[in-house]
């Protein structure tokens, strides 16, 4: 890769990209692949499904650059995240996801095996009861919370006002405070 490549920011890989430059999109995808594998992750459960739905937004941005208008002024990151989730959704609604398989880590020093057994547990309830939310609140908190996206942007990628979106998270939060209080 020549040098100087990765220095340049997004808004010009992407003007590169839309004169097919190769180089700018292999600059771009190293750049955000892990980023946008997490999100669709934490969708769709399973790291091959993640995976096949990152590799396939950025193969329709390889297709058709025109897509992402500079003249909007909008975020790449922002665009394709939107981009990203709904890839998600699409997905979510063709199938159901299967279940997390992570192995069980083991305890820290000084916890037992009960214990991390126990944290495990909640921590898959509580992925359940995520992934039990109405569509935009899950939404919400993926955006805020796992991707750490500013309000303002998470509200952007979304298409909703600020104020919306600080709705769909209060009452996430409220519902999931609710449903584990039965299980803490």
């Amino acid at each position: 890769m020549a040098v100087g490549w990765s220095e340049k920011d997004d808004h010009e890989l992407l003007t590169l990209i839309q004169a097919g430059s190769h180089y700018a999109f292999e600059v771009l995808v190293r750049r955000y692949t892990e980023r946008f594998y997490r999100l669709a992750y934490r969708y769709v459960q399973n790291k091959e499904t993640a995976e096949d739905i990152v590799q396939d937004a950025f193969l329709k941005l390889w297709q058709d650059p025109g897509k992402w208008q500079s003249e909007r002024n909008n975020k790449f990151t922002t665009w394709f995240y939107r981009i990203v989730v709904n890839r998600c959704l699409d997905w979510q609604k063709k199938k159901r996801p299967q279940a997390l398989e992570d192995e069980l880590s083991l305890p820290d020093e000084g916890g037992t095996l009960d214990a991390a057994i126990m944290r495990r547990q909640e921590q898959d309830r509580l992925e359940q009861e995520i992934a039990a939310l109405p569509e935009r609140q899950r939404t919400a908190l993926n955006l805020c919370f796992d991707e750490e996206l500013s309000n303002q942007e998470a509200a952007a990628v979304m298409g909703v006002r600020l104020k919306a979106l600080q709705s769909l998270i209060m009452r996430a939060k409220a519902t999931l405070r609710e449903r584990m209080r039965a299980y803490l």
